[in-house]
């Protein structure tokens, strides 16, 4: 990793900052600790399970099944030991079952295919910098939710982070 590609690093982590203090980085007052931190440790993990995964050459998608079936009795003990092992209502597990089967399973596999079928991963890996903001649209049309001008600063600042990590990645 080179000096530019760390700085890249910084400026995302920082929108997360500035999102997460409701825009006062400079109190780092997060809007909550834990939540935070879980969040910033599974951007960790997440990042060396894809790098992890580039050298597998197994098929992806019986890999990603492989990986839920393996986590699934661990998650019974968690929420177990945590809490009830069912979702308490009828919501919950209607939302658990909609982030399992659209925003962790259905999508990685689209994001696979799409991988696998395009002449440029470069230029379809940038399609992913859409996201969050397609996000915040759904959000505030769908649910009503009001977006702060920090959220707004903080992407950008994510973005451009990564945008930056982009450049920094092509240059020879």
């Amino acid at each position: 990793i080179g000096a530019r590609e760390i700085v890249a690093i910084f400026i995302s982590y920082a929108g997360v900052v500035v999102i997460s203090t409701r825009g006062a980085p400079l109190t780092l007052a997060f809007s909550n600790g834990p939540g935070v931190a879980l969040a910033l440790g599974s951007t960790v993990i997440w990042a060396l399970y894809w790098i992890y995964n580039t050298r597998d050459e197994h098929d992806p998608v019986v890999g990603l099944f492989l990986n839920f079936v393996f986590a699934l009795p661990f998650i019974f003990i968690a929420c177990a030991v945590f809490s009830a092992p069912w979702p308490a209502s009828a919501y919950g597990f209607a939302g658990a079952a909609y982030v399992g089967v659209f925003e962790m399973g259905i999508t990685f596999i689209f994001w696979l295919k799409a991988m696998r079928l395009t002449y440029s991963t470069a230029r379809i890996s940038t399609l992913i910098f859409f996201s969050p903001f397609l996000s915040l649209v759904f959000i505030s049309a769908l649910v009503g939710e009001v977006i702060r001008v920090s959220t707004i600063a903080g992407l950008i600042l994510i973005v451009a982070g990564n945008l930056l990590q982009q450049t920094a990645a092509h240059r020879p």
